[in-house]
């Protein structure tokens, strides 16, 4: 078949070209935007789930939908060597010189550039070697202090208070939320906390790894009362054939009962692996229908694909050691297993594992599920490490 009309996008955000099973939180968020625009109090939206469930699209999703629906959008991405205070800088410098060529009354946007100036030189802010540059006099003593629990939320007043001037709400798009510090997110908490208090029109959208719901709680005792948290999991077998199929037919093109089923067998119902077991077996088939056999040939693709891929670029990350702690939990297979169990494997004392358990789960590669669990943030991680690592 055409390679070129292949309709599946495999790839890291890359929209797939049907977006199924993910109805109900777009309607959170539809209402969250459509609320807090009406001055009405409503919770922000955290999503949580593992790698290659979808979270990224579906902030790019809930992205358009606030712009469609009036919001100036901040979208960022958090870093493991990156401090909050530098990424949001420069997005809210550009935002607030927006809202100050806005025509109307007042000069709230002037008064928040004013503020950002002060709140760049008290955490002394800088992308790399070159400050940012704010031609403007700071104003003295808000958001100036150098401590950014205190200095964050009165930033996100004065921004917030010049958007609510031009009538203009303001989205603030954040992946990967569970590489800030605990001091960039108990800040990040109490700024949302001061939005929701003051019903000023600023809302946050964040996603990340399943540990963040109990990172926000140690942060704040009010998380749970400040913001949602979505669950972003596999599809259901019917959403996932969806995501197969409704593509494919639009094209013309079907896929065999088998095909779909060997497909849920093979992915899991995980939407990357869908697209990328989509993506092969329609480049592998002759023509329609696409088979049973023609999925089972393509398969050898994907995961040398995936291995050289998906899998690798998390693998080459890891030390010796923690590739060896990696390969002890693959030995017991998918879901969550005991630290205990895991240190047997190994050979060593449980009471050892401690540094090289903080820094994995400080990685991404695992989080804790419940107390004493450890299970992998990336589906199929466990089989990848048995052929990568045949041997403890």
């Amino acid at each position: 078949m055409d390679t070129i009309k292949n309709p599946f996008s495999p790839g890291a955000g890359s929209p797939p070209p049907e977006l199924v099973g993910r109805e109900g939180i777009l309607e959170q968020a539809r209402v969250l935007l459509g609320r807090v625009k009406e001055k009405r109090p409503e919770k922000s939206l955290l999503l949580t789930g593992l790698r290659g469930v979808g979270k990224t699209v579906l902030l790019n999703e809930i992205e358009r939908l606030a712009a469609k629906t009036g919001y100036r959008t901040v979208p960022l991405e958090a870093h493991e060597d990156k401090a909050l205070a530098a990424m949001l800088v420069p997005p809210l410098r550009k935002l607030l010189f927006e809202l100050d060529r806005v025509a109307g009354a007042g000069d709230k946007a002037k008064r928040g550039l004013a503020v950002l100036k002060g709140f760049m030189n008290g955490v002394k802010v800088a992308m790399g070697d070159i400050e940012v540059g704010l031609d403007i006099e700071p104003e003295k003593g808000s958001a100036d202090s150098g401590d950014l629990e205190s200095d964050l939320p009165n930033l996100f007043m004065a921004v917030a208070e010049a958007a609510e001037e031009r009538k203009t709400p303001v989205a603030l798009l954040i992946d990967e939320l569970q590489y800030f510090s605990a001091q960039e997110l108990s800040a990040l908490i109490m700024a949302m906390h001061k939005m929701q208090q003051r019903q000023l029109p600023m809302v946050l959208i964040g996603a990340g790894l399943p540990i963040l719901p109990r990172l926000a709680g140690e942060s704040k005792s009010y998380a749970e009362r400040l913001f949602s948290f979505p669950d972003v999991g596999a599809l259901s077998e019917p959403d996932a054939n969806k995501a197969l199929q409704d593509p494919t037919k639009a094209v013309g093109v079907d896929f065999e009962a088998a095909a779909l089923k060997e497909i849920f067998r093979l992915t899991q119902g995980y939407p990357y692996f869908i697209q990328e077991w989509g993506y092969q077996s329609w480049n592998r088939a002759a023509g329609p229908p696409i088979t049973l056999e023609v999925v089972q040939a393509a398969t050898a693709t994907v995961i040398e694909r995936l291995d050289a891929n998906f899998f690798r670029v998390r693998f080459d990350r890891l030390t010796p050691g923690e590739k060896r702690f990696l390969r002890a939990m693959a030995g017991f297979g998918a879901g969550a297993h005991r630290s205990a169990d895991i240190a047997e494997a190994m050979g060593v004392n449980i009471n050892s594992l401690g540094p090289g358990r903080a820094k994995l789960i400080q990685k991404g590669m695992i989080y804790s599920p419940t107390h004493g669990d450890l299970a992998f943030t990336v589906p199929l991680f466990d089989e990848f490490m048995l052929r990568a690592m045949p041997n403890l």
